[in-house]
């Protein structure tokens, strides 16, 4: 056996076993004020119109490297309702997608003024696929599956819907993505028609020294319905409020609750290793404008590379409400 490629093979497994999902991937792109993008709920629920770009590119020097990126626009409509879009192109080796999606968000306030931020949230987006395979470099040999030379395209629609619940400095998320049973024919029949995966996310805000910092610990819960896989994060982001704006940095820790069983060299002992990450952010507001740059890092014996995967978000917020909610709570003031 060449354990070279036992390597390689098992590198990629660990960097993309909780990513390989369809539609918008779920990286740590959400973490610069991006919640929308995850949650559909989130559509609106800000007291500005936010437009949201994201680049994300992994293992630089290396050919067919996972690429997404992602455009977002959503804001409210009304009192009590939020629309949105999500437009996104996915790149990993031979296999991509593109797709859109479209939101609806209902808000519910329960405070008995502007100023208290009592909400519950609910979402749903309605999105179209489109899943494509490059096999023009295969070599089909003797596996019938493996057509070669062939670029096989397929569609399919599918829908996410989810909760939202923020309490002044509280919030919570819980989002079901791909709840319609979609089967592509890209795979032949060993592809399964569930794709739906569940997302729980929660955090406080604590305002500190005078409210001019603030510090946010958050949780992410991640679980694929067909596979069982499960990951967490476990992030904390700190802020500082300025005349122009808000600069803000903080640190993302995931880690897959499923390991994987490998060997380093011929003959030595079976090990088990848990896909981590290590994911450091930065990010400033400069009056309507938002940039950030997060950087993560794949830790572990074996990896497919030691480069890190590198994203950038920029955005624009619009339309912002005069007077803000009494709360430490970013992603919505």
């Amino acid at each position: 056996m060449n354990f070279k490629k036992v390597y390689l093979i098992f590198g990629l497994f660990l960097a993309q076993m909780s990513f390989a999902q369809e539609g918008v991937a779920v990286y740590s792109d959400y973490l610069s004020d991006n919640y929308y993008l995850i949650h559909p709920s989130m559509a609106g629920a800000a007291n500005c119109a936010k437009i949201r770009a994201t680049a994300r590119q992994q293992w630089f020097g290396q050919d067919d490297a996972p690429q997404l990126q992602t455009i977002s626009f959503n804001t409210a409509v009304g009192e009590n309702s939020g629309v949105g879009a999500i437009v996104f192109n996915d790149k990993n080796g031979y296999h991509s997608q593109t797709g859109a999606k479209l939101t609806y968000a209902h808000h519910i306030k329960f405070s008995r003024s502007d100023y208290d931020l009592n909400m519950l949230s609910f979402g749903m987006s309605a999105g179209l696929v489109q899943s494509r395979l490059d096999e023009t470099e295969f070599d089909p040999g003797f596996d019938p599956i493996i057509d070669g030379g062939m670029k096989q395209k397929d569609s399919y629609f599918n829908v996410d819907i989810g909760a939202s619940y923020h309490y002044l400095d509280f919030y919570a998320h819980f989002t079901a993505k791909n709840v319609i049973k979609s089967k592509r024919n890209l795979y032949t029949d060993i592809e399964s028609s569930n794709l739906t995966s569940y997302l729980l996310t929660a955090g406080y805000v604590f305002g500190l020294n005078d409210d001019v910092w603030s510090l946010e610990p958050s949780l992410m819960f991640q679980s694929v319905s067909e596979t069982k896989e499960k990951t967490i994060d476990v992030n904390l982001k700190a802020y500082r409020e300025l005349d122009f704006g808000r600069v803000w940095g903080g640190l993302s820790y995931r880690r897959s609750l499923d390991g994987a069983q490998y060997q380093l060299t011929p003959g030595s002992s079976v090990q088990e290793q848990y896909m981590q990450y290590i994911t450091p952010i930065i990010g400033v507001n400069y009056k309507s404008f938002m940039f950030s740059y997060t950087y993560s890092y794949l830790t572990g014996d074996v990896k497919f590379d030691n480069s890190g995967f590198h994203q950038i978000t920029i955005g624009l917020n619009l339309n912002c409400k005069r007077d803000r909610y009494d709360c430490h709570c970013p992603a919505v003031n």
